[in-house]
Parts: structure tokens; sequence; C-alpha cells
């Protein structure tokens, strides 16, 4: 078998999607109803893995434990005997998969004895990448909101696990940043908001309004149609904020800055680096 040459940038991509994107399966599972209702007496333990033989136990793996209706994350931790495994002959090919760039199939394990249960799972990822990787926003408004809550639970937890990667330009920020927290928000809808807090070095995301004081900065939209046009890069951040559909609470010369940290965790959940 050819070795597969693992660059800087697959680890930063495959941290993302493994530490920021899949634990978001839950999110989508409990937003949805009738996805959600179809776990309720399931018990199982899922996992996707890419194997990686510089990784800690030869792979690199996130898994989610489903008791009766109940769901746990497990970022970056190897199940030993997961009932389900997607398993990935490499990174890139994990990478290729989940950014929609191609569709190399991961060996699937455990479907047959669980049938009922993949079935449920695969509702839940099929929902979240028709999402995710949608071109334009959804028409039902429940998705609009829904989409913007994964897009800033993504970019908060994106930009902190750059960092703890050692992202040369996301970890120069932190190590240079006071504890300072910077704030994603929609106005009229709290649920959805999201942020990330730096200190000398440290960072980390957080969901919800920021609990210890006002955020150094907040990047506020006045609706949630107006929050996607940015997110799915449909609109300029200047024109928004000229017109008001954004404003920056705080420092607004960070603004910048965070913009930018936004698009280089949109540039890797879309494996841009390898086109």
């Amino acid at each position: 078998m050819k070795e597969v040459s693992i660059t800087q940038d697959d680890l930063y991509a495959a941290r993302i999607f493994f530490n920021a994107a899949l634990p978001l399966l839950k999110v989508v599972i409990q937003s949805k109803p009738n996805i959600k209702k179809k776990f309720e007496k399931k018990n199982f333990v899922f996992q996707v893995s890419a194997l990686y033989d510089m990784a800690p136990g030869g792979k690199m793996a996130t898994h989610l434990v489903f008791n009766n209706g109940e769901i746990t994350v497990k970022v970056s931790e190897i199940h030993p005997k997961p009932d389900i495994e997607f398993v990935f002959p490499d990174i890139k090919k994990f990478i290729i998969f989940f950014s929609g760039k191609g569709m190399p199939l991961p060996k699937m394990k455990g479907i047959v004895k669980n049938m009922g249960s993949f079935m449920a799972v695969m509702q839940g990822l099929l929902t979240m990448s028709k999402l995710l990787g949608s071109t334009d926003a959804p028409v039902a408004i429940e998705d609009q909101e829904l989409l913007v809550k994964l897009f800033f639970y993504l970019l908060p937890n994106g930009i902190s696990q750059l960092n703890k990667a050692g992202h040369e330009k996301i970890h120069d920020f932190a190590l240079k940043s006071p504890d300072r927290a910077y704030a994603f928000a929609v106005t009229g809808y709290p649920a959805l908001n999201s942020y990330i807090r730096f200190k000398e070095g440290n960072s980390k995301a957080g969901r919800g309004e920021y609990p210890r004081c006002k955020p150094f900065l907040t990047l506020r939209f006045d609706s949630v149609m107006h929050a996607l046009d940015i997110l799915m890069s449909k609109g300029d951040m200047v024109d928004y904020m000229a017109n008001d559909y954004l404003k920056v609470e705080g420092a607004p010369e960070f603004a910048g800055i965070v913009g930018e940290f936004m698009f280089v965790i949109g540039d890797y959940a879309k494996a841009a680096y390898m086109d």
C-alpha cells in the first residue's frame, strides 16, 4: 500500500473535524425532534476514526455515547469497543469525505448488528452534512437558526483548536492576548450565542453568553439571514457594518482579526488547501 504523506494542514483540518465539527452531531440530533426520538431507547457507542501512526493508539478518533436519548461526546478519545465505527484508512481520506471533496468511504463496523442505531446516526450525519454543505440558506426558519448555531459553535471551537495545535498566526495572537473574550451573537436569539476566550496563549470556546463580564468584542448580527450571508460568504463584512446589519460592540479594531480567523476555519472545513 502506498504511504500517504500527511501535512501540517492535514493535521489542522483533522483536528477541526474531529474536535469541533463531529461534536455538532449532538446539536443536530437534539435540535430535530424527528431525529431525536429515534435515539430515545437506544444505548450504543458511535465512533469515527482515521488511522494515523503518529497518534496515540495509532489513530485519531472522536466518539459519541448514546444512552436512552442522552448523548455524551468524547472528543479525541478512542473507545476500545464501539458498537458502530467508521474507520478511514488515513487522515486525508477522512478530510476529503467530511469536507465534501470526495466520497472515499470508510470501513463501517457493527452496522449489521446495530442496523437501527446505524440508520438513526446516518440520518443525523446526513442532516448535518446537508446543512453545513449547503450553498444557499435553508428555506425553513428553524433550519436557518440551526445553521447559524452550528456555525457559531464551530467557529470559536475551531479557532481554539488551531491555537492549541500551534497554528502560527492564531497561536501568536493568543500568546500576546491578555484575558479577553470575543463573542458571536444575533439580536433576539440568545440561544445562538457563542464565544472564545484568550489568555496568554491559552484559549477556550464556549456556548451561550460569556458569563464573566462583557466581551472585549462582540460581532452582533441584526438577523439570522444577515448572519448566514456572512457565514456563507454571500455578503461583505464591511458593507454589512456600514448598513448596521452587523454591529461591532467593543473594540472594532479587532473585528478584522476575528473575521480573518473565521475564514481560516472555513477554509480548513472546506479543505481549501488541497485545491
